[in-house]
């Protein structure tokens, strides 16, 4: 590790905080030259003076996200080793920057010290091997010219060179035989070429075994993936794939990162070459912490109850008379208590649809009675706003719709809410439903405060405010859940928005709608 001490590394984050923490990790383990930035731009300004061997950047960042600070310093310096800390709901953007960008990897918050130590030192190790590399190449170029400037010792600099290319490819091998990941090469068709020793720990077959069998044999349910990857014939990321382990007959999930090979000019060998990384300690990781956040907030609900109950009897002087001042005090811890449940039901409800173990229960019923039934809750609010919500059907009056009628109330009342919420004194509400093909389309459209265009890309992510413009005091999981329950319905949810003139969000639930025949 000594080696390693003294390379050059960058920390990009815009939270404080977070910069003191690598910081202290970072002193801790005795890296000697880090330098920490709260601003993306001036850390390109840094970058393009002294190139760094690693680069650490946050992916939420308010000028500059991770992605698009690591794809300019990417143009600065594109062989250093990168490096984007993200949080859980962005993982599908930081795949995307692996795949688009060429990061090297990518750390969900929090992160395991051990892990982000690990990786890093694999990222400076690779990132050294890359200056190696392109040394070597800038190696044989002066010797192409010293073989035409001196063709008389053409043998003996052929020979040198040779020497150099086999103590070259010892190393290569070295690596690639002790490296921890499973390393595959495969013809376009997916038959294995070679394999290295912890791909065959994996498989549990000898590599003369694997060189007979393709690849699709051993990835479980991957056929049109593998097909789909050598005709693309860039970098791919395999994700929640697993293969047959052949001596336990179990499955070990995986990840793999496929690249093509380009063997000539003309690509008449082209081959792939795939890294699987075991990734069974993840998922059981997020299988338990799942679990530990399901029954947390599942024994949380009992004791809300009862503080929200008993504070209840006092309120309503069944515990006898309580003083004007007691009386607001009371009705604000009540008021607290019954947010935080409200928190509490959001995350249990959050973890039911993503563990798939929420089941719909649909019945068929009026389209007209549902909505109107949602709006009378939505009354008192509406009228203390003065705010005028209108129906409009659109061929869809007189309709039945079959769905589940709870799960589609909650989400109904979250869009309708959030209109009411957003809309200024004396505003304009309009819930249209529309049947296209037996299609339900139900939107509600506000004349509020509206959505900036850059945040429409946030909106039905966990934890999400909406708009940086203004935050609201609820959970984040409103439009998220949302998002869950209209897709458990194999429905889509959409916003469209104008800054200043209001906003627009409908769903569709296909196959939904059942139009009534009039006499």
């Amino acid at each position: 590790m000594d080696k390693y001490k003294s390379k050059r590394i960058i920390v990009v984050d815009d939270e404080a905080m977070m910069l003191s923490t690598l910081k202290m990790l970072l002193d801790i383990e005795g890296f000697e030259n880090v330098q920490f930035f709260e601003s993306p731009q001036k850390a390109l300004c840094d970058i393009k003076q002294t190139t760094p061997e690693l680069i650490i950047s946050d992916f939420m960042m308010p000028d500059m996200n991770g992605i698009e600070f690591l794809s300019e310093a990417k143009k600065i310096c594109p062989d250093v080793s990168m490096i984007l800390l993200t949080g859980y709901a962005d993982k599908e953007n930081a795949i995307k920057a692996i795949n688009e960008v060429g990061i090297y990897k990518y750390i969900e918050k929090p992160w395991d010290n051990e892990d982000l130590l690990l990786n890093i030192r694999n990222g400076l190790e690779r990132s050294g091997l890359i200056n190696q590399l392109n040394q070597k190449i800038s190696e044989l170029s002066e010797a192409k010219a010293q073989l035409e400037k001196y063709s008389h010792s053409l043998e003996e600099i052929v020979l040198q060179k040779t020497a150099d290319l086999v103590e070259s490819n010892t190393k290569l091998s070295a690596i690639i035989n002790y490296c921890a990941d499973g390393i595959v090469i495969t013809t376009g068709d997916g038959d294995i070429v070679q394999v290295n020793p912890a791909f065959e720990n994996l498989t549990g077959l000898d590599k003369k075994l694997l060189q007979d069998k393709n690849l699709k044999d051993l990835i479980v349910a991957a056929e049109n993936k593998i097909q789909k990857i050598t005709n693309e014939q860039r970098e791919v990321l395999l994700r929640d794939a697993a293969i047959k382990n052949c001596i336990n007959d179990k499955n070990v999930p995986v990840e793999i990162n496929f690249a093509p090979i380009l063997s000539d000019e003309n690509n008449n060998d082209l081959r792939y070459v795939g890294v699987v990384r075991n990734v069974s300690l993840q998922k059981e990781m997020e299988r338990l912490r799942d679990d530990f956040i399901a029954t947390l907030t599942h024994d949380l609900r009992t004791p809300l109850l009862a503080a929200i109950q008993t504070l209840q009897f006092f309120l309503d002087g069944s515990l006898g008379e309580i003083s004007d001042k007691q009386k607001t005090l009371l009705d604000t811890m009540k008021k607290s208590n019954e947010d935080m449940l409200g928190l509490v039901n959001a995350l249990l409800e959050v973890y039911k649809y993503e563990s798939g173990k929420l089941n719909l229960c649909k019945t068929k019923f009026s389209l007209k009675d549902f909505i109107d039934e949602c709006l009378s809750q939505l009354k008192p609010l509406a009228d203390k706003k003065e705010i005028e919500i209108e129906t409009v059907y659109e061929d869809a009056q007189d309709a039945d719709i079959t769905a589940d009628r709870n799960e589609l109330r909650r989400v109904l009342l979250n869009l309708c809410g959030n209109a009411l919420n957003h809309t200024p004194k004396g505003g304009h509400i309009e819930v249209i439903s529309s049947n296209k093909d037996g299609d339900l389309i139900l939107s509600v459209k506000d004349n509020g405060i509206g959505i900036p265009k850059n945040d429409l890309s946030k909106l039905f992510k966990r934890f999400s405010q909406g708009t940086s413009q203004k935050r609201s005091a609820g959970t984040g999981l409103g439009l998220y859940l949302s998002r869950q329950i209209v897709e458990a319905h194999e429905g889509k949810i959409w916003a469209e928005s104008e800054l200043n003139k209001g906003s627009v969000f409908s769903l569709l639930i296909p196959k939904s709608l059942n139009i009534k025949e009039t006499v």
